[in-house]
């Protein structure tokens, strides 16, 4: 079986950016993946991020009423909400790794969605985060996916407690 792939924002913004010339077309091939095989999942973090962006900061901008429009059709890949759970979570991960508040939010909203994969420029691509293997959608090419998964499948979760043996 195949898990859940957590996407962060940069896919969905380079899948709209016409100057994007070599990205946009890759970052369109994930999301047609995704949408075909409805494996899709991302966080509403990540849709406000994105409706910000593509109306505020792309050149030109994307019309608020078509960014709005994609925003709803992700409705249907189940983005969770920042609720006190997820940031708890994005806390303990910020705390243990080091990363961003935003970065360990995200890797959370993943964790609690099920997701081996994490989509993303914006962390260290083959870094995992329990569980969650993070790669960039332009390195990892879409055949290679299910390598990815049985990665982080065998990987452990957790370390040994206690002493270590001698």
């Amino acid at each position: 079986m195949i898990a859940p792939v957590f996407v962060d924002t940069n896919l969905f913004v380079y899948a709209r950016d016409a100057s994007e010339s070599l990205k946009q077309p890759q970052a369109a091939q994930w999301l047609d993946h995704l949408w075909r095989e409805q494996l899709g999942r991302t966080s509403t973090q990540v849709l406000s991020e994105y409706y910000v962006t593509v109306t505020r900061k792309l050149d030109p901008g994307l019309d608020p009423d078509d960014a709005w429009d994609d925003v709803e059709t992700l409705f249907t890949w189940r983005p969770i909400a920042t609720d006190v759970a997820l940031l708890k979570r994005g806390r303990e991960i910020e705390q243990r790794y080091r990363l961003s508040g935003w970065d360990s939010l995200m890797i959370g909203a993943a964790q609690f969605q099920g997701c081996a994969l994490l989509l993303t420029e914006d962390l260290q691509d083959g870094a995992v985060y329990g569980g969650v293997s993070v790669r960039s959608p332009f390195t990892l090419r879409l055949g290679e996916e299910a390598s990815a998964y049985s990665a982080v499948a065998v990987a452990k979760r957790h370390r040994k407690r206690g002493r270590p043996k001698r």
